[in-house]
């Protein structure tokens, strides 16, 4: 039986040593490698329909009433979406 092959792509927050917040957060959304390619397009596509830049960062700090909608797809995407996983620490 051949090895699966996944795809990870790590975050970290309040990971700056003096910046007041006594904790720090690690998060990881893993796929198979073979889906990440569907996955991105999916993505991709989500942010044309939305009006956003193929390049546009999702970030949560960016969220905003303009944004609420791209954002609100997105979570359905990952919810909906077997393939994907989260883990954090």
């Amino acid at each position: 039986m051949a090895p699966r092959l996944f795809n990870v792509y790590c975050d970290e927050s309040c990971h700056l040593e003096h910046d007041g917040v006594p904790v720090m957060a690690w998060g990881a959304v893993y796929c198979p490698a073979d889906a990440s390619r569907a996955i991105s397009e999916a993505v991709r596509t989500l942010k044309a329909e939305h009006g956003l830049a193929h390049d546009f960062e999702a970030k949560w700090t960016k969220v905003s009433p303009a944004k609420a909608d791209f954002y609100l797809a997105l979570i359905d995407l990952f919810l909906n979406d077997e393939r994907l996983r989260f883990r954090g620490l």
